[in-house]
């Protein structure tokens, strides 16, 4: 193998076995390293630049040893939390202020920065004539749940620091659309801390018809869709990690996934015929349980005469998909 080769191929074989040994547990990785240590790729790419004409023995070993201590960082750093120390500063809670004017004034005070807390509840309700509905989730920073049912059409309750979320609601057609934002945080002060930090808790109606449209960056989201009758969902995310459990299928039942350093689980109900297309880049993938019908399809037995499917398609550049039956 040529010299200049030995450094890219050492690259991919360290990403291999990275979601090798997590895929096995036996490492715990923390995907967000992934996010927060992005620098040490551009540290591997240029030493391999700096030294690419250089062939002797003490270069070569140069380059290998910055590769096994950038892939000790990403194995085994912890990213520290960027928030700061509130002790020392003013509090403004923010009751579901409207005036979008005064919230971007408030990111600071005298005495810094000023934390913008508060919560906010929308809902719409139920009306018997709306057989569809439209879901857009949108905003990272956050942690997104769905996990209970609601007699309303659409109910959400958020918890905010910091930056807010948004809530509107169009129509397409006689098809009501709920859009759910979080407000960009221009201070770049976020943790995605389910305990602690923004949250948004969303119960939908069991009866319409339901799309859902995901897209967000660095996000954890916790979706039990099982209830529900879901004709589309679709995720676009950066680095975050996607729960999703799936009910049973209408007649076709799509998912669409694309993400690009994300954990993403998609629970589907064992009796259900599902195929899987995976485009999946570096990403890891799992899919128990199914046979493997070409280099990118996956199929659960008996899928062609089916009368009801599940259609999932999975795009990813550096990922750890994976589809389980429950």
């Amino acid at each position: 193998m040529k010299n200049e080769k030995v450094i890219p191929g050492l690259i991919l074989v360290g990403i291999g076995t990275l979601f090798l040994l997590d895929n096995y547990n036996v490492i715990d990785f923390h995907w967000s390293n992934l996010w927060h240590f992005w620098p040490v790729f551009l540290i591997m790419g240029g030493v391999n630049l700096v030294l690419a004409n250089n062939k002797a023995i003490w270069a070569t070993t140069l380059k290998i040893v910055v590769i096994i201590l950038c892939f000790g960082v990403l194995i085994f750093g912890r990213a520290k939390s960027h928030w700061y120390n509130f002790d020392n500063y003013n509090f403004h809670y923010n009751d579901n202020d409207d005036d979008d004017d005064d919230d971007d004034n408030d990111d600071h005070g005298k005495n810094g920065i000023v934390k913008i807390e508060g919560s906010s509840t929308f809902s719409e309700p139920f009306d018997a004539a709306v057989l569809a509905a439209k879901l857009n989730v949108s905003g990272g920073g956050t942690v997104y749940k769905l996990q209970d049912t609601t007699n309303n059409l659409f109910t959400a309750t958020t918890r905010e620091l910091y930056n807010r979320y948004e809530y509107t609601k169009t129509m397409e057609g006689t098809t009501p659309v709920f859009n759910l934002r979080m407000k960009k945080n221009s201070g770049g002060h976020f943790e995605i801390d389910s305990e602690k930090g923004n949250r948004a808790e969303i119960k939908l109606n069991v009866k319409p018809e339901w799309e859902v449209n995901v897209d967000a960056g660095a996000t954890e989201l916790d979706f039990d869709l099982s209830p529900y009758k879901i004709r589309n969902l679709t995720i676009n995310g950066g680095a975050a990690s996607f729960h999703v459990k799936l009910g049973q299928p209408l007649a076709t039942t799509e998912v669409e996934v694309k993400t690009g350093v994300s954990e993403v689980e998609i629970k589907v109900p064992a009796n259900a015929a599902c195929r899987i297309t995976s485009d999946s880049g570096l990403s890891s993938s799992e899919f128990e349980g199914f046979a493997k019908r070409d280099d990118n399809t996956y199929e659960t037995a008996g899928f062609d005469a089916a009368k009801t499917k599940i259609l999932i398609h999975m795009k990813g550049g550096l990922s750890d998909f994976k589809v389980v039956k429950y």
